[in-house]
């Protein structure tokens, strides 16, 4: 899907090569939108990046864009999400990048990400 504007519906935006949605991006989609309200969400599962088995839901990346965070620091805001996450982070979520932004901050970047680094991390065919 392509990336939803500010004012948009609330919706999850999938990335490009992502598995199909699975149960813990679901409760990180939902924790998310409990906690944050956001007014955009996107969570991608970027497993399929990474040294992991086909189906994993390991690696996430995180676009949030929230009221919530108005006058938070991003270490602020990155600690709102994981407590928010500590379900999923508790029983096993190995990677987590994070976007958060308020819609101001939001509108400045025009909706623009910042794409995620290749795995450096160990190959199967390293093993």
């Amino acid at each position: 899907m392509a990336s939803l504007a500010i004012g948009a519906t609330l919706g999850t935006v999938s990335t490009p090569g992502t598995v199909r949605r699975g149960p813990v991006q679901a409760a990180i989609e939902a924790k998310l939108e409990e906690a944050l309200v956001p007014a955009f969400l996107s969570v991608a599962n970027e497993s399929f990046m990474h040294s992991v088995p086909p189906g994993s839901e390991s690696h996430f990346k995180v676009v949030i864009v929230s009221e919530r965070f108005a006058a938070q620091s991003l270490v602020a805001r990155h600690r709102m999400v994981h407590q928010a996450l500590a379900g999923p982070i508790a029983a096993g979520l190995h990677a987590l990048s994070i976007e958060a932004r308020t819609p101001g901050e939001w509108a400045d970047v025009a909706g623009r990400t910042t794409p995620s680094p290749k795995c450096l991390g160990g190959s199967k065919a390293d093993a």
